[in-house]
């Protein structure tokens, strides 16, 4: 499985940006995906995740202003980010949990299996 996330950047503060990952089309239709930050020195956080229903999850840090999608015919999981803080500055990772289509867990992300090689997100 091979996740290639894309879509990172810098913003200001308040600003906007979309991630994308993507992935095949029986990763995403089927189990549960999810976004993770890390920063330098901190441990890895759960963002948002999706079951396979389309159902989403959020960190509560996120709550309100971030939100996880996806396209199954495309096939490709989204994160809209917006009103950025400079606390959300991080590397961004896409995740896949081949283990579970439902119930989908965040935090450390260790149940995800696969994992892309991260994007940058840097808030100012």
């Amino acid at each position: 499985v091979q996740l290639v996330e894309s879509g990172g950047g810098s913003v200001q503060a308040g600003g906007s940006l979309r991630l994308s990952c993507a992935a095949s089309a029986y990763t995403y239709r089927y189990h549960c995906m999810g976004w993770f930050r890390q920063t330098p020195g901190r441990e890895r956080e759960g963002v948002a995740a999706i079951d396979r229903d389309g159902t989403p999850r959020y960190a509560d840090s996120v709550k309100g202003r971030f939100t996880i999608s996806k396209d199954n015919a495309k096939p490709t999981l989204y994160l809209q980010m917006n009103s950025l803080k400079p606390d959300d500055t991080a590397m961004y990772y896409c995740a896949a949990d081949l283990s579970r289509g439902t119930y989908c867990r965040l935090g450390y992300g260790s149940e995800y299996n696969y994992w892309g090689q991260g994007t940058q997100v840097t808030v100012s």
